[in-house]
Formats: C-alpha cells, sequence, structure tokens
C-alpha cells in the first residue's frame, strides 16, 4: 500500500503573488496531464469513438470536451477574445445529462480526430499557462476574479476525470490496456462482519461564505442548520460480500424491496445484479478500469441510489429494524463525530484512499479508520437520501449558470465522501455532488438507523427574478392591451410562411419556450435554443410535465404565485413536436440546419459576434427558407463589444442602422422582405413595467447563390 504523491488543493489566500501563480500553474499543468493519462487507457482510436453506455457521448467528446470548457468560459467572461477553434468548442461544448434509462441520444455527430483534439488540447495549454503568467493577480482570490474561471476550468477536469473513469470502466476489454500509473488495489480477503455503531446528536453547520479558503461551486454557498438527534449508522460500507447476501436472496426479482422509480428502471433495464459485477462459473467476479478481476469480497460494493434503497428494505425486513441510507446531514454530523478533518492535518499522510493516493481502484473497506468507522471518506462515494438542493443564501455564478441550478428538480441525490479517485474540490468535505438515482458512479452506501425527518427548505415556485420575469412574459397575462410577444411573434412568422413547407423551425434565444411550442400548432419539429440552461430547464419541464409554477414581486417581499399549463393553451397535444437545447448562437453545432424557418427573437443584440452570428444562417436554411429577427436594437457594451455593433454607430460621419448593417451582412443571400413594430411589456413589479418596441425583419433566402 504504497502512498503517491497527491496534488494539493490551492489556496484562495496568500502574501507572495509570485509563489501563488507558481502554485496554481503547477496544479493546472499536472490536473491537465493527469486527464489526458487517463486516456492512454484505451487500446485504439476506436475506444475514442465507441459508446461505453448507449446514454452518453463516445470518450472523445469528454477528451475535448474540458479543454473547451476552458476557452469557453473564459470567452464568456471576457478574459479572452479569440477563439482556438470554433468547431471543437461547439461540438464538444454541452455533453449529455443522462437524465433517464430511456432517454437515447441518436444525434449524428462529425467527430474530430484523436490527433486533432490532442493539438488542441495542447493549445489550450498553452494559452491557459499564458494567461495565469501575464493575467493581474490580486489575493484573496473571489468570484468576481479572472482567477475564478481558471480554477472553475481546473475543477471541472478533476470532475471529469472521475466521470470519464466510469465510463471507461464499462468499455468492452479488447479496447483498455493496462497501465502500471493506474493499477487497482491487489488486497482481498474475507469481509468484516458489518454492525451498527452509535453516533451522539450534535448540531451540524452546513455551507461556505466568501471569502472561503478554496474554489466551490455555487451550491456549496450559502447557510444550512440543524439539529441531529443519536441515530446508528453502520461500521463499514457495504462490502461486495454482505450485498452477495442481497443478491442471492433474488433481491433483484423481489419488487416489494424496491421504490417506484427503482422498480421501473430494474425491470425495464433488465438488471439482476451490479453493473461491474461480471457473471462467471463461480459466482461473479469484477471489472475494475482495465481488468475483470476475482470478486474482492472486502471490497465495498458499487452500485446506483435505486439498488443502495433496495438493499436497505431488504436488510431492514431480514433484520427486523429499520434501516435507510442516510441523509446529508447525518453524513456531516458522523463526519463530525469522527474527527475526520483533524486527521488530514498530517501533510505526510492521506488517512484515506482518496485523492488517487494510494490505488486506482476502491479497497478493502477495514483500512482507513475514522474513530471507530471506517471509510467515513474516500474509497467510494456514498449515496444519501437527500436530493441536493439549494442552501439558504445561494446565488447561481453569471459563468457557469447550469452547474447545479438543473440538479434542484428532486430527482438527483447527493453522493458524499469521495472516492479513490476524487481530487481536488471533488475531495473537499464542502463539496456537494448530485447524480440522477439511477447513475453509476464510483459510488456505494452505509445504512443508518434513526428518527430524524429530514426538513428541506425548498419553493416549488421559481422565485430567479428574471427566469421568473421571462415566465410571465413568455406565459403570463397581457398588460396594457398590449398583447403576448412570443406568441404574436409566431403567429406573425406561421403568416409568413404561407404557401411554404413547415417541417422544420428553430427558434434561436427560447427562453422559456412560447414561440416554440407555439411554432410546434404548424411545424413538424421545432428545436429550441437558449443559451441559458435556466431558462432551458423551465422550457423542458413545460414539454415533460405540461405545468410550470413562478413568482413574481408585487412591492417589497410581498409576492403574486403563478401556475400554468400547456393546456391552457392547447399546446399540450404539440409539446411531443419540439425539443430544447442549451446552445450558444454564435457558435452552434453544425447538424443544426435544414430548416425552413429560422427565428431569433430580442437576440441580436444581446450577442458576443452578432456578425458572425447573421453570417452562419445561410447556410443553415434551406431552399426557399425564411429568417425572422425582432429586435429592439438597444446595443450595450456589456452585452456586445463596440467594435461589433453592427448599427446604431455613425459611420464616415453618417448614421448606421442596425437595419441597413443587417442588409449589409444578409444580402444577397437573404432578401428582405418586411419590416414591422412589434411592441411588448415586461413586468417587474405590480407597479414596474419595461415598455419596448422590437423590429421585426422578414428574410428569405435567394434561390440564385
Amino acid at each position: 500500500m504504497k502512498q503517491t504523491k497527491i496534488i494539493h488543493v490551492p489556496t484562495l489566500f496568500g502574501g507572495d503573488i509570485l509563489q501563488k501563480r507558481k502554485e496554481i500553474k503547477e496544479y493546472f499543468n499536472r490536473v491537465f496531464e493527469r486527464y489526458e493519462s487517463l486516456f492512454m487507457l484505451l487500446s485504439s482510436d476506436q475506444a475514442y469513438y465507441t459508446k461505453a453506455i448507449p446514454l452518453r457521448h463516445p470518450l472523445i467528446f469528454y477528451f475535448g470536451h474540458t479543454a473547451t470548457f476552458f476557452v469557453n468560459k473564459l470567452k464568456f467572461a471576457k478574459i479572452i477574445h479569440h477563439r482556438i477553434d470554433a468547431r471543437m468548442e461547439s461540438l464538444l461544448a454541452i455533453g449529455v445529462d443522462e437524465m433517464s434509462w430511456d432517454e437515447l441520444d441518436d444525434t449524428q455527430y462529425d467527430w474530430p480526430s484523436v490527433d486533432e483534439v490532442r493539438q488542441y488540447r495542447d493549445q489550450v495549454q498553452a494559452v491557459v499557462n499564458e494567461l495565469i503568467d501575464t493575467l493581474p493577480l490580486s489575493l484573496p482570490i473571489t468570484q468576481e476574479s479572472p482567477w475564478w474561471v481558471i480554477l472553475m476550468g481546473i475543477e471541472h477536469e478533476n470532475i471529469h476525470l472521475e466521470t470519464t473513469s466510469v465510463l471507461i470502466r464499462q468499455l468492452p476489454l479488447d479496447l483498455v490496456i493496462h497501465s502500471k500509473h493506474w493499477r487497482h488495489c491487489d488486497l482481498q480477503s474475507d469481509a468484516p462482519e458489518n454492525k451498527l455503531l452509535d453516533v451522539p446528536e450534535g448540531a451540524v453547520f452546513l455551507g461556505k461564505t466568501e471569502p472561503s479558503d478554496f474554489y466551490g461551486w455555487d451550491n456549496e454557498y450559502g447557510t444550512h442548520h440543524a439539529q441531529i438527534p443519536a441515530f446508528k449508522a453502520s461500521k463499514y460500507l457495504v462490502s461486495n460480500a454482505q450485498f452477495l447476501s442481497f443478491v442471492q436472496d433474488w433481491g433483484y426479482r423481489e419488487d416489494r424491496f424496491w421504490e417506484e422509480e427503482g422498480k421501473r428502471w430494474k425491470n425495464e433495464c433488465g438488471v439482476s445484479h451490479p453493473t461491474f459485477w461480471v457473471p462467471s462459473d463461480d459466482g461473479y467476479r469484477l471489472r475494475t478500469l482495465t481488468e475483470v478481476i476475482p470478486m474482492p469480497m472486502n471490497w465495498p460494493v458499487e452500485i446506483n441510489c435505486h439498488e443502495a434503497n433496495a438493499f436497505c428494505n431488504w436488510l431492514s425486513e431480514k433484520s427486523g429494524t429499520k434501516v435507510r441510507l442516510p441523509t446529508e446531514d447525518e453524513y456531516m454530523r458522523l463526519y463530525d463525530f469522527c474527527g475526520v478533518a483533524k486527521l488530514f492535518d498530517d501533510p505526510g499522510k492521506t488517512p484515506a484512499n482518496i485523492d488517487l493516493a494510494y490505488y486506482a481502484s476502491a479497497g478493502p473497506i477495514n483500512i482507513f479508520g475514522h474513530g471507530e468507522f471506517f471509510d467515513v471518506v474516500g474509497n467510494v462515494w456514498q449515496w444519501s437520501q437527500t436530493p441536493i438542493y439549494p442552501f439558504k443564501g445561494f446565488k447561481v455564478h453569471p459563468v457557469y449558470d447550469d452547474f447545479t441550478v438543473p440538479t434542484f428538480d428532486g430527482r438527483h441525490n447527493l453522493i458524499k465522501g469521495g472516492s479513490w479517485i476524487s481530487c481536488g474540490n471533488v475531495a473537499l468535505p464542502q463539496s456537494r455532488y448530485a447524480f440522477r438515482r439511477h447513475f453509476f458512479q464510483h459510488a456505494g452506501f452505509r445504512y443508518v438507523q434513526s428518527s430524524y425527518e429530514e426538513h428541506i427548505e425548498s419553493n416549488s415556485y421559481e422565485s430567479d427574478r428574471i427566469v421568473a420575469q421571462y415566465c410571465h412574459f413568455g406565459w403570463g397575462e397581457s398588460f396594457f392591451g398590449v398583447a403576448n410577444y412570443p406568441s404574436t411573434c409566431a403567429k406573425l412568422a406561421l403568416e409568413a410562411m404561407v404557401d411554404k413547407h413547415k417541417r422544420n423551425a428553430l427558434d434561436l434565444g427560447c427562453a422559456v419556450g412560447r414561440s416554440s411550442f407555439e411554432l410546434a400548432r404548424v411545424f413538424d419539429r421545432v428545436t429550441g435554443v437558449d443559451f441559458s440552461t435556466r431558462f432551458i430547464r423551465h422550457a423542458q419541464t413545460l414539454k415533460r410535465t405540461g405545468h410550470l409554477r413562478y413568482s413574481l414581486p408585487v412591492e417589497g417581499d410581498i409576492e403574486d404565485f403563478y401556475e400554468i399549463s400547456l393546456g391552457e393553451f392547447d399546446l399540450d397535444t404539440v409539446a411531443h413536436k419540439v425539443e430544447f437545447w442549451q446552445g450558444d448562437a454564435c457558435n452552434l453545432k453544425a447538424h443544426l440546419s435544414g430548416y425552413d424557418l429560422i427565428f431569433a427573437g430580442n437576440l441580436l443584440d444581446r450577442l458576443y459576434d452578432p456578425k458572425r452570428f447573421l453570417e452562419s444562417l445561410y447556410d443553415r436554411l434551406s431552399p426557399g427558407g425564411v429568417l425572422i429577427l425582432t429586435s429592439p436594437y438597444t446595443w450595450q457594451e456589456d452585452s456586445t463589444p463596440k467594435e461589433r455593433w453592427i448599427g446604431g454607430f455613425k459611420r464616415d460621419g453618417e448614421n448606421l442602422f442596425t437595419l441597413d448593417g443587417l442588409k449589409e451582412i444578409l444580402e444577397p443571400g437573404l432578401i428582405l422582405k418586411e419590416t414591422r413594430d412589434v411592441p411588448f411589456v415586461i413586468r417587474e413589479t405590480a407597479r414596474k413595467y419595461q415598455h419596448t418596441i422590437a423590429q421585426m425583419s422578414i428574410w428569405e433566402k435567394s434561390d440564385a447563390l
């Protein structure tokens, strides 16, 4: 059990600027290169293009994704001003959120070659190193600092180190090779008998405030306090041997042990044993990163949350003692009681199988003692019964607004404690990562016997001010005799499409989806795209459930509450024709093409490169296709650098209006057919409204080019 050199997380504080640059630079390069070393386990280029599971991209995506993340976030934050490779930074930008086990992504992608991605990663590494050498730096590093974005990219890479290793673990064996740098543990024996031990009552105080010692994701900030009554927790993580008893007792066949969602997953997927167990003549063997080995009975079982819950229900029935998964609060009480934080004060030894300090796999459950318990942190993640939720005072970080918000849906359960490959922020006790309950990670569980009832403060009404305004803008009542804007725009668009094909429509800047659903009344297929996942998740919620709830301020702390449904608008019957995706309108994926209509509502003057956006539209339209733009032309340097405005300024002493700029860019490929004014009103409070007039311009693709 030889410990290797571990990579420590840089602190945000310090007194020596040069030393801090050196520390972050060393950290960045080690994390970046360690991630690349994981891909050295692939035996051939074929492995990069083979899907480990149908619901995820092939590994070529993940090889390049973490690098494109750096560029896209640095550009969004205006730290850099030029892209390295626009195609890469679109194609490899957004992954597949495995929301359900039956949602297949059948999109065909023109993936780059492995060598192209390697060269791209080299370029990104050089750019980030130059920024680390030259960016102004003041300490401590705060969330407003450009250095926060660099740390964000590094910790994002640490996350994908772990999630990618899970995918490699699910590849066919002939597509992976052994490596001395990624060796699994070779310690195996019989498993110790598990038992429940006492944890005394105590208080937990969760959440971080600024300034904090280390980088943290948005969900870590805020406050949460709870008083935890005394409870019992299992001394060890549940081992392969202990879980085998559940399997041999037909635990996967007996529906009564499974909660409704888990039962549907189990039955529809035909599951009969843990995913990393390989049936053999003598029972089961275990799949590690690159090998299938004899079943290590004293290692923790690695399963999803549904399986962990079913085991707890089975054990409760067998033992006559009700046990369940711990809550996040109970886990943190156990962490505090065992004094785990103090164990990490010794810089010479890592007191857990974490941070790749020992093995490239799990190991025996009885090696790392933390008080009376073992593996309170490390070895494998531990499922909790707590769906992730925001702490009081939670705020979205504007550079990565879709990191956590999409998971506040009651469907993503927190995992705690980290695993053998958890590095950087992922290994810190404050980290809060959550996955869908059917998701596979290097995750196992321990169980508790407890009377604690978790109370999560959550507001089922969307209260984010901007998002709620757009919910009302799209679906609320009209004001001052001005008709609903997205509905009006869709109606005018359909009028412009008379006697034209109405197969596919693209709605850019779709916000919460009203115009997309309205277009689906006539079009066979509508794709809605918006840069903000906060908007997209509400559009997806409407499509999935048919309902949306939000609140708006009346005055001060007084709010109005609203609930709308697609059925109220006779749109429930067309929802199946609409799909929603997050995307950057200035750098859309190549396959978004072949549209009879492209509608971009109130988008133009909020783009960082409107000329690039406009120039890309001709090739995305079908012959004779129609482009409709609406905008009030309220150009602002916060959104668009002034040198990239396409109108609203003087050129050569003469006024250049935006419509003139549009003609210069779009003609002669697109012919201007009509313009008209379309007013809209946005409510802020009961007594404050924005009344604006947008110009709609309707363009038709010329067949002459």
